[in-house]
Parts: C-alpha cells; sequence; structure tokens
C-alpha cells in the first residue's frame, strides 16, 4: 500500500474509532459526567447530526482551499474535539465538542477519497477507496474494542485521549507523504451545489441510501436478533460483531477489486447476493452456527458494495466530487436513522423481530432496481453519445 494512502487510512482509522467507541464506554462517560445513559446516548445521535449537516455544509464552504491544507486544518479540528471530549468538566461541553468533531469528519473523509484516488489511473478507484474503508473496518474491529479497552482500564477520558494522538500521528504522516495535489474547483459554494442537480449524482447517492438501508435495519438490531432469534447468549454478540467486522474487511477489499473491473456489473451482482444473504439469514436464523457463518457472509457482502458506491459517485460528480460525496455520507447517515426507525415499526409490528429479514432484503432488492436503472442510463447515454460522434452508424 502507498504511504500517502496508508497515511491517509490511518487517519479515517482514529476519526472512525471516535466514532465508534463511544458504544463500549457510554455506561462510564455517564458515570463520569454525572448523566443518565439515555442522556449520554445523545452524544452518539449528536455526531450522527454533526455528520449529516456538517458534511454538505462544510464541503461547499471549503470547496476552494488547497485539498492538503484543509485536510490538515479537518484533522486539527478532530484532534481538539477529541481532547475537549477528553477534558469536558459537564455534559454540555462534551456534546458541543462531539458536534465539533462530527461536522469536519464528512468532509475529511470525501476529501481524502478524491486526494487518494487522483494519484491512481482511474481503473484502479475502486480498489484504492477500499483501502481508505479499510481504516474504518480496523476501526470496528479492533479501534473500537481497543478504546474500550482503554477506556476500562485507565477512564474513559483516557480513550479520547488515544484517539486524539491516533489522529496526530495521522496528520505527521500527510504532512509529510501526502502531495500537495492542486484544486481545479472555482466554483462558490452554491456553484458547487449545483452538482446536486445532476441525474447520474442523483441516483448515485440514491443506489447507497436504498443499497445500505435494508443491511442498516439488521445491524441495528443485530443483539436481539442474534439473542431471541437465534439463541446466542449475550456474552456472544461481541465475538460476533468482531466476525461481522473481519467480513467487512474481506468483502470490502474484494468488493474494491471487482468495482475496478466492472462496476455496474459487480454492484447488481453484490447486491443480489446480498439480498440472498438476508434471506439466507431469516431462513437459518435458529441455528447457532447458520447464523455464525452467515453472520460473516453478511458482514463480507454489506462492504462489498461500498467502494463501488463511493467510486460511482465520484465518477458522476466530476465537477465537484467532495461536495458529493460528503452529501452521500450524509445520506447514508439519515439511511441508518430510517433504518433505526423502520425496525422498530417492524418489531412492534404483526411481522415481530424475526420479519426484520425479508423486509431488509426486499429494500436491498429494491437497491438492486435503482441501480440496473442508473446502468440502463449510462448504457443509452453512451450510445447517444456513441451516434453523436459517429452519425453513420446513427443512420445505418
Amino acid at each position: 500500500m502507498p504511504i500517502r494512502v496508508l497515511s491517509l487510512m490511518l487517519c479515517v482509522f482514529g476519526i472512525t474509532t471516535g466514532e465508534f467507541v463511544i458504544a463500549g464506554i457510554l455506561p462510564d462517560v455517564a458515570n463520569g459526567l454525572e448523566v443518565s445513559i439515555p442522556a449520554a446516548g445523545l452524544l452518539v445521535t449528536a455526531y450522527a447530526i454533526g455528520m449529516i449537516f456538517g458534511g454538505p455544509v462544510v464541503t461547499a464552504l471549503t470547496a476552494r482551499y488547497p485539498r492538503k491544507q484543509l485536510i490538515l486544518v479537518l484533522l486539527v479540528v478532530a484532534i481538539l474535539g477529541n481532547l475537549a471530549s477528553a477534558l469536558a468538566p459537564v455534559y454540555g461541553v462534551a456534546l458541543v465538542a462531539r458536534v465539533i468533531t462530527a461536522l469536519v469528519t464528512s468532509t475529511f473523509f470525501a476529501n481524502a477519497i478524491v486526494i487518494a484516488t487522483s494519484t491512481v489511473p482511474p481503473e484502479k478507484a475502486a480498489s484504492t477507496v477500499s483501502k481508505l474503508i479499510l481504516g474504518m473496518n480496523l476501526a470496528m474491529i479492533l479501534g473500537a474494542p481497543l478504546g474500550t479497552f482503554v477506556g476500562n482500564s485507565l477512564g474513559w477520558r483516557a480513550t479520547f485521549v488515544a484517539i486524539a494522538l491516533t489522529c496526530a500521528l495521522g496528520l505527521l504522516m500527510v504532512a509529510r507523504f501526502v502531495p500537495a495535489l492542486p484544486n481545479s474547483t472555482s466554483t462558490s459554494a452554491f456553484g458547487e451545489l449545483r452538482v446536486l442537480k445532476n441525474a447520474p449524482v442523483q441516483l448515485a447517492i440514491l443506489v447507497t441510501v436504498v443499497g445500505n438501508a435494508g443491511l442498516l435495519i439488521v445491524f441495528t438490531y443485530f443483539a436481539p436478533l442474534l439473542t431471541d432469534i437465534s439463541g446466542f447468549t449475550t456474552a456472544a454478540v461481541p465475538v460476533l460483531l468482531l466476525v461481522y467486522g473481519v467480513g467487512a474487511t474481506v468483502g470490502n477489499l474484494a468488493g474494491g477489486w471487482l468495482a475496478d473491473r466492472a462496476l455496474m456489473p459487480s454492484l447488481v451482482g453484490l447486491l443480489a447476493a446480498l439480498a440472498a444473504a438476508l434471506l439466507g439469514m431469516w431462513a437459518v436464523g435458529a441455528s447457532l452456527v447458520g447464523s455464525a457463518i452467515m453472520v460473516f457472509l453478511l458482514g463480507a457482502l454489506g462492504f462489498s458494495i461500498v467502494p463501488g458506491t463511493q467510486a460511482r459517485v465520484l465518477g458522476t460528480a466530476q465537477q465537484a466530487p467532495t461536495l458529493a460525496l460528503a452529501v452521500n455520507s450524509s445520506a447514508y447517515q439519515l439511511a441508518a436513522a430510517f433504518a433505526s426507525w423502520l425496525g422498530g415499526r417492524i418489531i412492534d409490528g404483526e411481522l415481530g423481530l424475526r420479519g426484520i429479514y425479508p423486509v431488509a432484503a426486499a429494500i436491498t432488492a429494491l437497491g438492486i432496481l435503482t441501480c440496473l436503472f442508473a446502468w440502463f442510463r449510462d448504457r443509452r447515454a453512451a450510445g447517444a453519445k456513441g451516434a453523436e460522434t459517429n452519425p453513420e452508424v446513427s443512420v445505418a
């Protein structure tokens, strides 16, 4: 892996660990700040809201800034945000610190992807994205557990200090190894927003939302699904989440490799496999062995589509790639919020907890249809362009 990509991946690992780790230290945070666990849980909600609104706004406002200098500034903000969380004397300060950190997260990810993919041929874009997303995978399977261990051993404040130090190391590596690429954007913030009127960009973002929404429902309610339906003990859930994270790592790298070779066909095929796996989980959900195998497959197939969907957005939004990627990230967060709400309605309805699996498969099937429609538009546009450049073909 090129050192410049490794530097950016380390930053993604640090920032994403800061997002995920709160779940493991939530009771300690609540005790330390003298608030209830539900109130401490709002720190997670505040982070998500900050990403949803901060991503498009901050990205649009900083569109003209040189990319390397910008991500260095964003990393400084992330470091200060995590240090502020570590030193927060009261709950309100911690809440503000989490929001400030979240505001720059999507913009950092978007610029990191643009920088990394700008240094490789277009046919390597998806696999390069997958290497950055590997930082997110490692945050799930290593960062969050290690952060929780640090919090349990040295106190929850030490966890945020460790995250700040990781981001600081990433900042030094970015400053040393990431090239200062020119920023070709010359439009205003409002000019950048015009890219969102582009139908292919809208479809690319819609594929991200619908394609991921089904699995997000399952992931949100994984704990009760695994304990109440599959029969695992509560103690086994963290191990199964680790299995899911390992599968996600494998799927992410494989998905990037496939997307480099055939982007839209691979997305359609992987979404179809994911829908089948969700139905498979519904069929074998009462089996311990079958469920454990399917947890790995769901992680692998769920993350296998991520590099392709990011590359798709990047390819359709050449005029404002960072803004489109930031909006794509915000759309993913909205899909997660929708998944949480819909899952609750399913559980409270006639289908019950087990009904989450077939509903998730049906939503993923809608993602397949959305992807097929986008692919059809691409082929029709390519045919029309070919006819314009070669009129004799159109006459024939």
